[in-house]
């Protein structure tokens, strides 16, 4: 702490950002018009090389963590579901058949749970000064849009981490501006959802939803997580998806191992899980 203020107002040495204005300011010449020329740190065609991708993950770590912790948040509540989920009233814009029209359409109950439930973390996390217990999504639409419209609603902060795919996204409008942060990486966009979790929701999705909802449950199952509330909204939609008894009946998981999660239907109820677990 002191060595970091120290160094916030005495430093001797010109800073990278000095030096990448003055890099700008020099004569035009081929040469330093050449790409050689540029400043290693300021060549975006350089650090996009193959061979800079281990820089480019430590980047990607880095720069969500010095920005959570700028921010002074210590924990958050994941919300992940998916970004197909229509508000009640709207068309499902996903929708390619009947079928699935009216399946979705039914979904939009785990919008507005989705919404209920970012107030109830962010009235929650009010009490801290936003500093635990803030809510952090993909920051797409559906139940991501849901989750950072809830903490909205309340004038709570809320985190979105999106990530760039091959079709135009971006986030969506509820999330804190300076806690809307963009991924390239899938794997550390994972990370950052779990470090500071202090537990899991998961609403309806797609293959998206089921890779974070599982890579969350092997993480816990094989100790290298702490073990924190996860919470499945939807009881049809689960146990339509799965069958977790059987998983445990044929041997493949413990029989324990269908403990690590709860299914609920409402808000107040995931809630009221988090509050048991922490009051415990």
């Amino acid at each position: 702490m002191w060595v970091k203020r120290i160094r916030e107002i005495w430093d001797p040495l010109a800073s990278s950002g000095v030096d990448k204005k003055r890099a700008q300011e020099v004569p035009v010449t081929p040469q330093t018009q050449a790409p050689a020329y540029r400043l290693a740190y300021a060549d975006e065609d350089f650090l996009c090389r193959e061979e800079l991708r281990p820089v480019r993950l430590q980047l990607e770590l880095l720069k969500p963590e010095m920005t959570l912790g700028e921010y002074g948040i210590c924990s958050t509540v994941v919300m992940f579901g998916g970004a197909r989920i229509p508000e009640p009233g709207k068309d499902p814009w996903a929708a390619k058949n009947d079928v699935q029209k009216e399946n979705l359409t039914k979904s939009s109950k785990y919008y507005e749970e989705a919404r209920k439930f970012a107030q109830l973390c962010s009235i929650a996390s009010k009490d801290t000064d936003y500093s635990e217990y803030v809510v952090v999504t993909g920051g797409g639409p559906g139940v991501m849009e849901a989750g950072n419209r809830g903490a909205n609603d309340v004038d709570a902060p809320s985190i979105g981490l999106n990530i760039v795919l091959p079709h135009e996204q971006a986030p969506n409008e509820y999330v804190t501006p300076d806690l809307s942060l963009n991924f390239h990486y899938f794997a550390i966009r994972k990370m950052h959802f779990l470090l500071r979790a202090k537990a899991i929701t998961v609403f309806p999705g797609g293959f998206g939803t089921m890779d974070e909802l599982f890579e969350t449950l092997t993480l816990i199952q094989t100790g290298r997580m702490e073990r924190v509330p996860v919470i499945l909204f939807g009881t049809e939609f689960w146990n339509t998806m799965f069958n977790f008894q059987a998983l445990a009946d044929y041997g493949t998981i413990s029989p324990d191992d269908v403990d690590l999660f709860k299914i609920v239907e409402t808000a107040e109820e995931a809630w009221d899980i988090i509050e048991k677990h922490y009051a415990d």
